[in-house]
């Protein structure tokens, strides 16, 4: 390779690199008003017959999901009036989608909080962890 190639290449991946991280995004950890929770308080949770909102795609929730849970997808479906048919607002609700790198459960949590739901978990860790915890999904 010659000097020019080299510095080609070296000046691309200087500009690429920095963006292509900025564009993976990270949940936050928390969401005002919620509670987050990890997989073990899920499960708690679970065996008390605490709804489950599942805020996923389509295609992902016909894939795999826990068991019993609703599902409104976010960009599509969830508003005040869907969340109404599936939770009043003094229930207690665990909202969750696909671990950190979703970003559906923490704005579904913001809403439900705003929409004045008193009773909301933030399951950040979302289906594959549950999943990789070993309980049941459907």
């Amino acid at each position: 390779m010659n000097k020019h190639a080299i510095f080609l290449f070296i000046s691309i991946f200087a500009f690429v690199s920095p963006h292509a991280l900025a564009a993976k995004k990270i949940s936050p950890e928390q969401v005002a008003g919620a509670k987050t929770i990890d997989t073990e308080e899920a499960k708690k949770l679970f065996d008390q017959g605490v709804i489950f909102l599942d805020v996923r795609s389509n295609r992902d929730w016909e894939a795999g999901r826990i068991p019993g849970s609703k599902h409104l997808e976010l960009k599509k479906v969830y508003n005040q009036e869907s969340l109404a048919t599936v939770a009043s607002q003094n229930d207690s609700l665990v909202i969750y989608c696909n671990s950190t790198g979703c970003m559906r459960s923490s704005k579904a949590c913001k809403k439900a909080v705003e929409w004045g739901y008193k009773n909301v978990y933030y399951y950040r860790l979302g289906y594959p962890n549950w999943q990789a915890s070993g309980y049941a999904v459907e």
